[in-house]
């Protein structure tokens, strides 16, 4: 038989667990399906979480998933491949190992994934000296001479912003043009001290596990000790789009439309982390879990209620 719960979970990392948290607290029965692939798997810590600054992201999933152990929530590791809403309103969630779970309500966590650009040593570095929020790494790397790679015109808001944290900042406009570049773009540029390089990124250089420069294509070495870039993201909203749930354009990928607790326009479908944003951050991903699964707890309380009223 179909294993039976109140609420799925998709997604294991900081917003899934958060939501699970809160309804295993509420007693309720909650699956977690963690595919393992948490968009800060890169980093060697995170930053700006109170009481949890400086933590590695593995550490913090690790302690998260015992919390919610504590409160018979389960958690199975793989990836959900399907979901289908029956004509009751509910969900079967079909597995990749092949098993389908049913669910009364959902929460879709499954995060985004960041494409990096094309440039040889990017991949290899992200995370360590080539890095893309300053708020998550700006003070760690602060005072070092910084490097921003353009992929877009919006790269020159990256590079203003990461003038807060070095007065050594240079703009590699790569793939951008000089034309591209509004004149309110080059007066702020100027006023920051942002230093602008024209030419395509041929790649970086790296000696002794280090990165000491961007070289382009002409040959041309820049000595920087830290690269930022802006990776595009491509949210996971494969499950969402099977379900029917309206989709949202915007400068950073198609998110699913939501309200302030994630719920989206599938009844019974909550979104949470960067599955419904960007620039969900660990403690706002937390935050939107949370509001999410508290959301869900008091909907299936007042279903239940409203049904037994009815009988």
């Amino acid at each position: 038989m179909t294993e039976r719960y109140e609420a799925i979970v998709i997604g294991g990392g900081a917003a899934g667990l958060s939501a699970a948290l809160v309804l295993g607290r509420a007693r309720r029965s909650t699956l977690v399906v963690d595919a393992g692939e948490p968009r800060n798997a890169p980093a060697a810590h995170m930053q700006g979480y109170l009481t949890r600054d400086g933590m590695p992201p593995a550490e913090f999933l690790a302690e998260g998933r015992r919390e919610i152990e504590r409160y018979g929530v389960e958690l199975v590791p793989g990836r959900a491949v399907d979901v289908v809403r029956d004509a009751a309103g509910e969900f079967d969630v079909t597995l990749e190992e092949g098993r389908t779970v049913h669910a009364r309500r959902l929460v879709v966590a499954t995060g985004l994934a960041d494409e990096l650009p094309s440039v040889p040593g990017v991949a290899e570095r992200f995370g360590r000296d080539v890095v893309h929020c300053p708020y998550c790494h700006g003070w760690e790397v602060r005072d070092q001479a910084f490097g921003v790679l353009a992929t877009t015109p919006m790269s020159v808001h990256q590079a203003l912003i990461v003038s807060q944290w070095s007065k050594d900042v240079t703009l590699f406009l790569h793939t951008v043009a000089e034309d591209g570049l509004t004149d309110d773009d080059l007066r702020r540029l100027a006023a920051a001290g942002v230093s602008v390089v024209p030419g395509e990124v041929a790649g970086l250089v790296i000696d002794d596990d280090r990165l000491t420069g961007v070289r382009l294509a002409d040959g041309t070495v820049h000595a920087r000790e830290v690269v930022f870039v802006a990776p595009r993201a491509v949210p996971r909203t494969g499950l969402l789009e099977r379900l029917g749930a309206e989709l949202r354009e915007t400068p950073f990928g198609t998110y699913p439309v939501v309200d302030e607790t994630g719920r989206t326009t599938v009844p019974g479908v909550w979104a949470a982390g960067n599955a419904m944003g960007f620039a969900e951050q660990v403690v706002n991903a937390a935050s939107g879990g949370y509001r999410a699964g508290a959301t869900i707890n008091g909907d299936l309380l007042f279903a239940d209620l409203d049904a037994a009223v009815r009988v």
